[in-house]
């Protein structure tokens, strides 16, 4: 079998520090802002020149946290509940025979910072340190086709889940620098990114997670959560 060598071009600065609460698709939060930090190979002005007339962009990238895990013909869609069997190449799970993932973000900027060439993206759904290996434009006339039939996944996900912040974490949200910080949590934890198994279960459960470099924690009762307290990580 043939083999291919890519070079990465850039590694994703994400709000997603753990894989737990990244959203299963690109877009559905648009609150969730990063960078695409382009290799010092590639940090030229001549190599994105142009990109900033389009206002989106695929992402060709690596699933580096689960490329050593191997791949399965057979995989159980979040989507489905886990509870169905579809094959990989009608998914886009991420055990794949190569490991790698395509999404579409919105380009907000190019910034330089440090020496470093940033693009400023919106809308991402990429775990912190992601490997990119290509960069292309989205091209409206050709990559939106609204006849397209979208198989078990036609439509944006929905949950009826509800979102409260206790008074503290309500506090601490108007005081980070971050503008949106409490829609950002809130529109995470409406997409319930618990595990399909856990979704089943009565009674009150507790979870914690790492948005950016904040520990949130919250209850899920039923169809609510509550988000009980923030703090700044160390």
């Amino acid at each position: 079998m043939a083999s291919y060598q890519f070079n990465v071009v850039g590694y994703v600065r994400s709000p997603y520090k753990q894989k737990f609460a990244i959203p299963r698709q690109p877009g559905l939060i648009p609150e969730a802002t990063g960078y695409l930090e382009l290799e010092p190979e590639y940090c030229d002005e001549a190599i994105v020149r142009g990109i900033d007339s389009f206002s989106h962009l695929w992402l060709l990238f690596i699933f580096h946290e689960t490329a050593d895990k191997g791949w399965s013909p057979m995989v159980r869609p979040p989507r489905l509940g886990g509870n169905a069997r579809k094959g990989v190449f009608a998914t886009r799970a991420t055990f794949r025979p190569n490991p790698v993932g395509l999404s579409v973000v919105k380009l907000e900027g190019i910034e330089r910072q440090n020496g470093k060439l940033l693009l400023k993206l919106s809308g991402i759904d990429l775990l912190d340190g992601t490997p990119v290996i290509d960069i292309k434009p989205y091209l409206p006339y050709s990559d939106a086709l609204p006849d397209a039939a979208g198989g078990f996944a036609d439509a944006a996900p929905q949950t009826a889940m509800t979102v409260s912040f206790s008074e503290q974490a309500e506090q601490f949200c108007q005081q980070q620098r971050e503008p949106e910080l409490q829609i950002f949590i809130e529109k995470v934890l409406k997409q319930d990114p618990r595990p399909s198994y856990k979704k089943q279960r009565d009674g009150e459960q507790s979870y914690g997670m790492t948005l950016y470099n904040y520990n949130i924690k919250w209850t899920v009762n039923g169809e609510h959560n509550h988000v009980t307290e923030i703090h700044r990580l160390p």
